[in-house]
């Protein structure tokens, strides 16, 4: 071929795809573009872009977008550049050159096109390049070593691209022989190409897999992501691949003792799954499998023509969590693209189980620890009838910044209290705790009211001066509302001596059986605020039939706009309509009037103690 004319110009077009399903085909439609546009005319002008030099590039930016899009997940960006050459060079001027990464600064000698994809995961592999093509895996770059004329992977620090620099050569006429770098071009094309086995070539997985793969991993992290059972994990793998990439598959998962344990076995057809597990059991994975993609014996299935199975280790954070086994009837060898792809999703699965696991652990944690913040048990109180309502607010919570305690101290008398600690985090928990036990082991120490208070009081000033050398800056005073309190019921005359205090808490309120309402004790400061408070008691008499709520701040400041539960005193009016309620009839009753005041959900625990005093009923005597 003789001598080309120089171009005009370089011309360079970009564009920026998210890393979905729909970027290989949107990189196509763009580098086609680019390349039979008006401004690639312009730049080419005299010379003719040959039509296969435009459907290779087409091609190769295909399999350069969906290598990114399936193994770095990040969105890609795509440059396509029409670069001029020298008037002096001819076909030969280029054979043999080494490859070099195009700059806009020291173009090539010949026309061409430059091609470049980029991610932005800089330490991600590229598939199909050497490392890969060693474990025999990954044709992408395979198809630009034949094709292109030369290429290339750059390293950024924020990104990687991988890029192609073709001929743009003038249209050979269809009477002219095919040129020998042409037709050596063509056959490595084809040799890439052809199948491995007569069964993959027939087979339509593979088909299939070049054009849902990408789409088929996305279904898969959507439905394995936010998991929290490692079973129901074992079961979504199962029904992921069978029957689109295998006829049947198995999940072990690691137990604690170190095993393996089948979890899930999943068959095409129904009635071979129990023949299936029976084979598997008897022939188990090792537990230190550490290579992907292990060719395994088919097992013994009865009325099975045989086939291929491949084991993949599921591992995560370097941890083996189990075992994925797929099988294919009917084939010598599984497809490539079948045990990439599963291999996919056997890590999608690891991760999964893991994310699972730790949540079972924290969760085990939590409910154990949140247990001992309650009480096992409500006492029972001769002569005093008794409610409770406690619901925390934080989801998979039994407990919150709100706690309660009803307890015995001796035959005749009786402890309450309802308290708010601030915030509803683990530390605001670990203080209910503190404080429900401190107060139980101060009231059976034989403090008073005003003594348990104030000592309370003083524990928590100190557990944060401890915390605030500790952690500095970062510690905050934890605040406690306490509403505390003492009942002596008098069985013959059906009514209790109260004895209370209310420390920062909403006060507790009285129900006469006349409907009168009135508050119950005098308001207090805080606990954990100041060093020497001087906490003080109230006493009262129930009378038969009267009634004495408390209730926290989840009640009192619940929200409708910018009116709360208890403005012009809310909660006296629901109280007033309950004359003649028991305490669990009432307890009710202010729980949903709660939820009432609102169409908005809860956003605060809630707690409700309700205590009436009842008379006393003595059996008949006998005559």
């Amino acid at each position: 071929m003789g001598a080309l004319f120089p171009l005009a110009r370089e011309s360079v077009s970009r564009t920026t795809l998210p890393g979905s399903v729909r970027a290989p085909g949107a990189a196509r439609t763009f580098v086609r573009t680019a390349l039979t546009g008006r401004s690639a005319a312009e730049a080419f002008e005299p010379v003719a872009l040959d039509e296969r030099s435009i459907d290779d590039a087409v091609l190769l930016v295909s399999e350069l977008v969906t290598n990114a899009v399936l193994h770095a997940g990040t969105r890609v960006e795509v440059v396509c550049r029409l670069q001029p050459g020298d008037a002096t060079a001819d076909e030969g001027d280029t054979m043999g050159q080494p490859a070099e990464t195009p700059s806009p600064a020291d173009p090539p000698r010949r026309p061409g096109i430059v091609v470049e994809v980029a991610d932005l995961h800089p330490a991600s592999t590229v598939y199909g390049g050497p490392e890969t093509q060693r474990r025999g895996r990954g044709r992408g770059l395979q198809l630009i070593g034949a094709l292109a004329e030369s290429w290339g992977v750059t390293y950024h620090r924020t990104r990687k691209a991988v890029w192609f620099r073709l001929d743009a050569e003038r249209a050979v006429p269809e009477s002219d022989a095919i040129p020998t770098k042409a037709l050596g071009r063509e056959l490595r094309f084809a040799e890439t190409l052809a199948p491995v086995t007569p069964r993959e070539q027939r087979d339509p997985t593979a088909d299939w897999i070049d054009r849902g793969g990408p789409s088929f991993l996305a279904e898969a992290s959507e439905l394995l992501t936010g998991q929290l059972d490692e079973n129901m994990v074992a079961a979504l793998a199962g029904q992921l691949l069978v029957p689109r990439l295998a006829d049947w598959c198995a999940v072990w998962l690691t137990t604690p003792s170190g095993g393996l344990q089948l979890a899930r076995v999943w068959h095409s057809d129904e009635h071979r799954i129990g023949a299936l597990r029976l084979s598997l059991e008897r022939h188990p994975p090792p537990t230190g499998l550490g290579s992907a993609g292990t060719s395994w014996p088919w097992p013994g299935i009865a009325d099975s023509q045989g086939g291929s199975a491949v084991c993949f280790p599921l591992i995560a954070h370097g941890r083996s969590h189990g075992a994925l086994l797929i099988g294919r009837a009917g084939v010598p060898r599984m497809a490539e693209g079948v045990v990439r792809l599963s291999e996919d999703v056997a890590r999608r699965v690891a991760q999964a189980v893991a994310t699972a696991r730790q949540y079972t652990r924290q969760a085990t944690i939590s409910r154990a620890l949140q247990r001992r913040q309650l009480p096992m048990s409500i006492a029972h109180i001769p002569g005093v009838d008794s409610a409770i309502v406690y619901e925390p607010h934080g989801e998979g919570q039994t407990v919150g910044g709100d706690f309660y305690d009803l307890f015995p101290m001796g035959d005749r008398r009786w402890c309450f209290l309802l308290g708010d600690v601030q915030g509803s985090d683990p530390e605001a928990m670990s203080v209910t705790g503190l404080a429900r036990h401190l107060v139980r082991l101060l009231a059976r120490e034989g403090h008073g009211v005003e003594s348990v208070l104030n000592r309370l009081n003083q524990a928590l000033v100190e557990e944060d001066a401890e915390a605030a050398e500790i952690d500095g800056e970062q510690s905050r005073p934890r605040f406690l509302s306490l509403l505390y309190g003492e009942l002596e019921p008098d069985p013959e005359g059906g009514s209790a001596r109260c004895t209370l205090a209310s420390a920062g808490h909403p006060l507790p309120l009285r129900l006469t059986t006349d409907g009168t309402v009135a508050p119950a004790a005098s308001p207090q400061m805080l606990l954990g605020i100041d060093e020497n408070p001087d906490f003080h008691a109230d006493t009262l008499d129930l009378a038969p039939g009267e009634t004495l709520l408390c209730v926290t701040d989840g009640v009192t400041e619940r929200r409708n706009g910018v009116r709360q539960l208890d403005d012009d005193d809310g909660l006296s009016d629901i109280l007033r309509d309950c004359v003649g309620l028991g305490a669990k009839a009432v307890a009710e009753r202010v729980r949903r009037a709660t939820y009432d005041f609102s169409p908005e959900p809860i956003d605060d625990d809630l707690a409700v103690l309700v205590l009436e005093a009842v008379p006393t009923v003595e059996p008949p005597r006998a005559p």
